[in-house]
């Protein structure tokens, strides 16, 4: 595969991925775009890595912190939806406004 062919599965994931985040209104939906999105980064990030600079490993050690940071953002959204799921019955983003008051 060519680097052109990763750049388009990234940026079609990205695409997929902003479409289900802008389109969805649960909030479980919303984060999965938001992580399809972090990964037609990560298949960018990977691709220019290994096509341009493979010898180097800086490449890798970026893929790594992305990575845990989508890890770790994961895990706390899914808590605090649980947590509002468990406590406010709340499971959409249109009722998370009503929080504010």
């Amino acid at each position: 595969m060519t680097l052109d062919a990763f750049l388009l599965l990234g940026s079609a994931l990205f695409a997929v991925g902003l479409f289900g985040a802008l389109s969805q209104q649960s909030v479980v939906m919303l984060m999965m775009g938001l992580e399809l999105m972090l990964n037609g980064v990560i298949v960018a990030v990977a691709a220019f890595w290994y096509f341009v600079a493979p010898a180097q490993p800086d490449g890798q050690v970026l893929l790594l912190v992305v990575i845990t940071a989508m890890t770790v953002e994961m895990a706390m959204g899914f808590a605090v939806v649980t947590l509002l799921f468990r406590t406010k019955d709340a499971d959409v983003t249109d009722m998370a406004a009503e929080f504010k008051q």
